[in-house]
């Protein structure tokens, strides 16, 4: 059986378009994983990826997985309430381009609906214009989580392409 999906790529060209969230306590922290924890990008991957068909990387190995979090291109953050993980977003910088992508975004099943994302997605923006690139880009789809699109529309990202993929 086949579906439909209709996958949106956005983005924002400097952190003055961005329309920033506060964060929403003090109990509430965000880091870079430091050192690299490729078991935490796979927990993540694998448990919020589980409700929005993310499938590409079921099949890694541990030795893939490894590589993928040890390049210098690639930072992971994961946002906390106090000792609880809540979420996490994986940054891949393209210098060739001048330009990074939101590679990987998501909060727990738990955390969601809690306008917790507009932050998250704030802090990702922000950092990903800390190596002062042209552009931040996304993209996202009709399997993603239903408020996607609109907190990304909504913290200042812009559609630049659409397409439709049967799955």
């Amino acid at each position: 059986m086949t579906k439909e999906v209709k996958r949106n790529y956005l983005e924002i060209n400097s952190l003055q378009d961005l329309k920033e969230r506060n964060k929403p306590s003090e109990d509430y922290s965000l880091s870079l994983i430091d050192p690299i924890n490729f078991q935490l990008n796979k927990f993540f991957y694998k448990t919020i990826g589980k409700n929005h068909k993310w499938i590409d990387r079921l099949s890694w190995s541990e030795e893939k997985w490894i590589t993928y979090v040890s390049s210098e291109m690639v930072k992971t953050y994961v946002f906390k309430f106090k000792d609880d993980l809540v979420g996490f977003f994986e940054l891949i910088f393209h210098p060739e381009k001048n330009e990074t992508e939101i590679a990987y975004f998501g909060i727990l099943e738990e955390y969601q609906n809690k306008k917790l994302g507009s932050y998250l997605l704030s802090e990702a923006i922000k950092k990903s214009f800390e190596n002062k690139v042209n552009r931040v880009w996304v993209h996202t789809c009709s399997l993603d989580h239903k408020n996607a699109l609109s907190n990304y529309i909504s913290r200042g990202m812009k559609i630049f392409k659409t397409e439709i993929l049967n799955i």
